[in-house]
């Protein structure tokens, strides 16, 4: 059984006719996006944005038409995955590498539905690394400033050892933080930082959390 194909299954069934509807990135993201492109062939009718350029171009080769931010007010219904959630919905995401574009999208979203399957849900956040999107100017102060938070920041690299570049032309540094005790507090300090772009905490955003496990579908 898909536990991630379960779960945007679900999320895809919120999607009304005449939606404008935020495409999220990543491997569950994946799935809501060919949902979506099902749907459409079963006679829904919506208009997209997309959260990467990866997105973007999965959802154009399906179909789903794909509008410019300057024609959108307001998105309806954003769908995307996360790395981890918590009880509370607090979330951490950017392990596709996109999370500020995620945010900006999620933030003008009337409802963001994440979807995951059982294993990402946890009880405190911080097993999984915490992505930080950073400028490239004088990378290596910005890391020094991470490091005093707590953290082991370590730039992504791609699979041939190159640094990873976000679709903004940004790095990400991956901060093993541990348990989190306070999400919202490590947010607002880590974007204290210049140099900090954002950071993939995601704090009071998710309207819902839908979970796919291997006893169906439930909800936070």
């Amino acid at each position: 059984m898909n536990l991630k194909k379960l779960a945007a299954d679900k999320a895809v069934e919120l999607i009304e006719n005449g939606m404008t509807v935020g495409l999220g990135t990543g491997s569950t993201a994946y799935w809501a996006i060919h949902g979506i492109a099902d749907r459409m062939k079963e006679g829904l009718s919506i208009r997209a944005v997309a959260t990467s350029e990866a997105s973007d171009k999965l959802a154009r080769e399906l179909g789903i038409p794909i509008v410019p931010f300057h024609e959108v007010d307001v998105i309806d219904i954003t769908i995307d995955g996360a790395d981890e959630t918590d009880s509370q919905m607090n979330l951490i995401k950017g392990g596709g590498g996109a999370l500020l574009r995620e945010k900006i999208v999620a933030a003008s979203s009337r409802q963001l539905i994440i979807i995951v399957d059982e294993s990402k849900v946890v009880d405190r956040l911080g097993k999984f690394p915490l992505p930080v999107e950073v400028v490239p100017f004088a990378v290596e102060l910005t890391l020094k400033k991470l490091a005093k938070l707590g953290c082991e920041p370590k730039l992504r690299l791609t699979e041939d050892g190159s640094l990873f570049k976000t679709d903004n032309g940004n790095y990400t540094a991956d901060c093993s933080f541990g348990s989190i005790s306070d999400p919202a507090g490590l947010h607002d300090e880590l974007n204290a930082i210049p140099g900090v772009v954002d950071n993939g905490l995601f704090i009071r955003m998710a309207s819902r959390v839908i979970v796919g496990s291997e006893k169906g579908i439930s909800t936070l």
